[in-house]
């Protein structure tokens, strides 16, 4: 149900995912929603957005593991690359359930809101020790992950407004370089 929540809020945003649709995605009955959330639809956009932001951690580790030759630059093309083939395969229909929490955070309520907060320092977490394993200084290795990560999820939106990849390729394109000139030469 975590999942399903997940998929539907990075579609449709927290105000347009309802219990129902939950339950109905996920293929359980109802009565498990109240059961498993009894914090309602606020307890459950909170989980999913947790789960979306370990997921996202995980994800660090896999690109850098994929990585011919580690550099900044590579890991945050591999960042980007998983939504530009994303949009290959499926168009510009979802984005990060994360910063779909945020900015429906009118209906998405305070637990979301600190959920997504915790979401993004978890997936920042892995991208500053990457970087600072490839040679970054760890002072600037948590200033550009959060860079990274925000320049991603900016893309994204205008991305989605486009119906284009545009806007992700042309932030992988221009911040390559920025970021592996942090790298200090051993």
């Amino acid at each position: 149900m975590v999942f399903s929540a997940a998929q539907l809020i990075r579609r449709g945003g927290v105000g347009a995912t309802g219990m129902r649709d939950v339950a109905a995605h996920a293929r359980a009955p109802r009565g498990s929603l109240q059961h498993y959330f009894p914090g309602g639809k606020e307890e459950l956009v909170a989980e999913a957005v947790e789960w979306a932001g370990r997921y996202a951690a995980r994800r660090v580790g896999r690109f850098v593991a994929g990585l011919p030759e580690p550099r900044p630059s590579a890991l945050f093309a591999a960042m980007v690359r998983q939504w530009t083939d994303e949009f290959a395969a499926q168009g510009a229909t979802a984005g990060c359930p994360v910063a779909a929490a945020v900015v429906d955070c009118a209906d998405a309520g305070e637990a979301a809101r600190t959920a997504a907060a915790a979401a993004f320092a978890a997936w920042a977490a892995p991208v500053s020790r990457a970087l600072a394993d490839m040679g970054v200084p760890s002072a600037r290795a948590d200033a550009l992950a959060t860079l990274m990560i925000g320049a991603v999820e900016g893309a994204l939106l205008i991305a989605r407004a486009e119906r284009d990849a545009r806007a992700l390729t042309v932030v992988a394109h221009e911040l390559g370089p920025l970021l592996d000139a942090a790298v200090e030469r051993r």
